[in-house]
């Protein structure tokens, strides 16, 4: 059934939340800022009209993930100080203050389940335009982007052959035992004690002796596989993925592309982006745009299939124009952009510094802030939850990209209005602007 709107019965003895609060918190302002109507058109697509019983509200959903992500917190963390925080409550529309939980952490997985990438998407959408209302971010803003790639990782193991072997025979056994299949030999110990044994023998770097145990466990998953083949024919679509995944496995070689490197998540590519502390990384690669002049992110999205860096820049700049609504007139890249098949009307500079010695000083400086987007990834890794993706799928990744993007634009419009706040108490005209900012 549809959420019902989030509104509580007057108190004669409480007082309300906004009658406690500090107007001038910027967090109170943020609030006023945001327009929570567009979420409840978006999302009422997605809820049946008169069966079950009602869903949770919508605000209360959207900004409890928007909190998650600004204040890096998990789903059973952003709960707890949820209930301690009176801002957070009236934040997520609360009119008065809740000694308890509204919602069980699990509700936020289904409401990602619910709403999908897509959902999410508006939300991103939906930070942008809070920046643009409040004139934060403007067309000028476009006139110079910075564009570039990162790995978003995933939460898994260092992915081994033996450890993956291991993994899929149990993955194995324990579907055959939910289907009543009978098997010769599970090698549920052996397995265990060889996979020991091979990691005791590769740390004490007898590599002859860790090769027979990693063979050794190659041929229990392979026994297992055979004997699942032989036992039944007709495979559910669960069974016939584990299956192909197992052939997969014991059929990859050292060099083969497109490998799997995680029973969990299949989708998981291995990167490398030539960092001497970190050759591989497991996971996806995301592309990202943001203003060179105050480093606004303005368009965000994932990218499965670990592509060039020049074939996802078409991609960014027509996200730019669509989360925005303006084009950007000059982008600036760096050298692994070189041979991209852009064709718009947005100029691409390639920064190399070694052809701009006769430029002039303007466009050098331009040049020098292509950098700037290295640090607005290293927040997002720390402070946004980027740097460990625990979401599920393709989806997951789509959906933990723009909320770390949302967490990000967030953070920053809390730093301007703390800045404005103080600036216009400096001058003793804060009342003017409080008025201004909350009922515009």
């Amino acid at each position: 059934m549809k959420p019902k709107r989030q509104h509580e019965e007057p108190e004669l003895f409480r007082s309300r939340l906004d009658q406690i609060l500090n107007p001038r918190h910027p967090l109170y302002i943020l609030a006023n800022q945001i327009d929570w109507s567009v979420f409840e058109k978006e999302f009422g697509a997605t809820y049946v009209d008169e069966i079950g019983r009602p869903g949770n509200p919508v605000r209360l959903m959207v900004g409890l993930h928007y909190l998650k992500y600004t204040f890096n917190e998990s789903d059973e963390s952003v709960m707890a100080r949820f209930v301690e925080n009176p801002y957070w409550q009236y934040f997520c529309g609360f009119e008065y203050f809740q000694h308890e939980s509204p919602i069980d952490s699990s509700s936020l997985t289904r409401f990602r389940k619910r709403v999908g990438p897509s959902g999410f998407e508006t939300l991103f959408k939906e930070t942008v335009e809070t920046a643009k209302r409040g004139r934060h971010l403007t067309k000028s803003h476009l006139n110079k982007v910075n564009i570039d790639t990162t790995v978003q990782e995933k939460a898994i193991a260092f992915p081994t052959d033996a450890r993956l072997y291991h993994k899929m025979r149990n993955a194995l056994v324990r579907a055959a035992r939910a289907r009543d299949i009978k098997l010769r030999q599970t090698y549920t110990r052996v397995s265990k004690k060889t996979l020991i044994q091979q990691g005791r023998y590769s740390h004490a770097r007898q590599l002859k002796r860790a090769r027979k145990a990693t063979k050794r466990l190659k041929t229990m998953l392979g026994c297992v596989y055979r004997d699942i083949l032989r036992k039944t024919n007709d495979f559910d679509d669960e069974l016939k993925e584990l299956m192909s995944m197992a052939d997969r496995l014991l059929k990859q070689k050292k060099d083969d592309k497109n490998k799997l490197y995680s029973i969990h998540a299949p989708e998981v590519e291995c990167i490398s982006k030539g960092k001497v502390h970190k050759r591989y990384e497991f996971g996806c690669k995301v592309g990202m745009a943001t203003t060179s002049r105050d480093n606004w992110i303005v368009a965000i999205h994932a990218v499965h299939g670990n592509p060039y860096d020049g074939h996802t820049l078409p991609d960014s700049l027509e996200r730019v124009k669509e989360y925005t609504g303006w084009s950007a007139k000059e982008a600036h890249v760096d050298l692994g952009y070189r041979g991209h098949l852009y064709q718009g009307e947005t100029l691409v500079n390639i920064v190399d510094f070694r052809h701009i010695k006769r430029a002039t000083r303007a466009v050098r400086k331009w040049f020098k802030r292509r950098a700037a987007i290295e640090p607005v990834f290293g927040h997002l890794k720390s402070d946004n939850r980027m740097s460990k993706n625990y979401l599920k799928g393709t989806h997951g990744d789509e959906i933990n990209v723009f909320l770390c993007a949302c967490g990000f634009n967030l953070r920053k419009l809390l730093a301007v209005f703390l800045c404005l706040i103080r600036k216009m108490l400096l001058f003793n005209k804060f009342d003017n602007f409080c008025y201004s900012t909350v009922y515009m």
